[in-house]
């Protein structure tokens, strides 16, 4: 019998999902709810309907896993959600507002006003705000609803809306999450120039912690609706994809984490922060005082749903093995404009037409050179070599895509066992209430399932063809 149980929630664009581990990173049970995405759903969402599904999903976990563990041996819940989404919330702590989403692109007037003021005040720090960073989009709320300046009691993140309905508390925020929103990672404090030049008032921002920190404890009455016993731990959060590096267990210096979902997201851990003039890689700071360097491409893996939509994926990359490398070159970058591992706001994607596995293929391996690219970047940046890749998200899925992105790195690709931001959340839960760190919660609880090695043959063509790559990117006027 384990010894230790714990709850992570994750709060998603399109959906929410609830896991419970034990002490060992095992999964006693999960369970998870669609949310209805449409187009005013990436501008804005209802943090009330985040909660009812917390409601629902969470008794329905209790309910699943209660004839296997002793309830009493919960010791605590953690909470992640997407970075930059902000809540503003009334005095009775209510939403005033739905919450404004990551993906909401109408604070981009706002944003380059917050990156001039920010790059004039700030030295050492993040600087890259865009309509995605969590304070413009306060900005953009208290020029739209000026009528509701005087009801504002806080602006808070999505994952601390969860985290202050189980316990009570809204003051609190962590590193991950709070810098998007302005906060000087490095001076540990709100800088002034967010009040005096921003106009957001000091007391509507909350008190920063390490994520991981117990803030409170779950409230009586939710404990009780939740079939839970009462005692359990509430701890600070985590943003998304700080929360799937977290699962992948690249969480000490020199480890590095690829999570492939949407997005593609480059995290990892070094003792010094990386300095990047483009602005392309920031840094989070590591609850043990490390930093988390890493950043967020528009390039991942949504080509697959939406060119691929109705196909055998399985099929297709079975496929594409035998293709490996394509004739052609693809970058899937559905939207235009690319922020990470380069900055080009009007960079457009491409890939090849009529053949559907030259085409799979092709678009695999455009996101192993935007991969690489990010890699050798970081690797100049920061004076570290890159050995070996943890892989999250739900392109670590496909066999043949692993083998093309670690030769296309040259390095071993680790396809880690339980990698949702849901297990991320509940290994963060643990990190302080059992454990006496996230170094040794994460080496406890995460293992590999798959280590694919590059292949030597493919090495060499993969040079190759990412040198292609790039003098394609070059000649299109995307990179200089």
């Amino acid at each position: 019998m384990s010894e230790a149980y714990f709850i992570g929630i994750d709060i998603g664009t399109q959906g929410a999902r609830v896991v419970m581990l034990d002490e060992t990173g095992r999964q006693l049970g999960a369970k998870e709810e669609v949310f209805p995405l449409t187009e005013g759903s990436r501008e804005e969402q209802s943090p009330e309907l985040w909660w009812e599904s917390c409601c629902r999903l969470i008794p329905a976990l209790v309910s699943a896993v209660k004839e296997q563990i002793p309830l009493d041996e919960i010791k605590a819940v953690a909470v992640t959600s997407t970075s930059g989404t902000i809540i503003p919330l009334d005095r009775n702590f209510n939403p005033l507002h739905n919450s404004i989403m990551y993906s909401d692109p109408r604070s981009a007037q706002q944003a380059a006003f917050c990156k001039a003021i920010a790059e004039e005040n700030v030295q050492e720090g993040y600087t890259a705000f865009n309509a995605s960073s969590g304070l413009p989009k306060m900005r953009w709320f208290l020029e739209t609803y000026p009528e509701k300046t005087e009801q504002l009691y806080k602006f808070i993140h999505a994952s601390d809306f969860i985290t202050g309905r189980l316990c009570g508390l809204y003051d609190v925020t962590d590193y991950t999450n709070a810098m998007k929103s302005g906060y000087d990672l490095h001076q540990d404090q709100w800088p002034g120039y967010i009040t005096e030049q921003i106009g957001i008032r000091r007391e509507w921002l909350q008190e920063v912690k390490p994520s991981g920190e117990a803030i409170g404890k779950i409230l009586p009455e939710i404990a009780k609706q939740f079939g839970l016993p009462g005692g359990i731990l509430v701890t600070t959060g985590m943003t998304d994809g700080c929360a799937s590096q977290v699962a992948s267990g690249a969480v000490s210096p020199g480890q590095w984490n690829t999570t492939i979902g949407t997005t593609l997201v480059i995290k990892g851990v070094t003792k010094q922060s990386v300095n990047d003039p483009s602005g392309a890689i920031y840094n989070h700071r590591h609850p043990a005082g490390y930093w988390m360097p890493g950043g967020a491409s528009n390039t991942g893996a949504d080509w697959v749903s939406k060119l691929f939509a109705g196909q055998d994926l399985q099929e297709l990359g079975k496929q594409a093995a035998d293709r490996l490398p394509a004739a052609s070159l693809a970058w899937p970058l559905l939207q235009q404009c690319e922020r990470f591992p380069f900055v080009s706001p009007k960079a457009v994607g491409f890939w090849p037409e009529g053949d559907e596995v030259e085409k799979f293929t092709a678009c695999m391996e455009g996101v192993a050179f935007i991969e690489r690219y990010a890699y050798e970047r970081i690797a100049v940046l920061s004076g570290e070599k890159i050995e070996k890749v943890f892989s999250a998200g739900g392109g670590s899925n496909s066999d043949t895509w692993l083998l093309i992105r670690s030769s296309v790195l040259n390095v071993p690709v680790c396809k880690m066992k339980n990698v949702s931001g849901a297990a991320g959340a509940a290994i963060l839960a643990a990190s302080h209430s059992y454990y006496p760190d996230l170094q040794t919660a994460a080496a406890a609880m995460v293992a590999a399932e798959l280590t694919v090695q590059p292949s030597a043959e493919l090495i060499t063509a993969y040079d190759l063809k990412y040198k292609l790559f790039i003098e394609e990117l070059r000649e299109r006027k995307i990179l200089n």
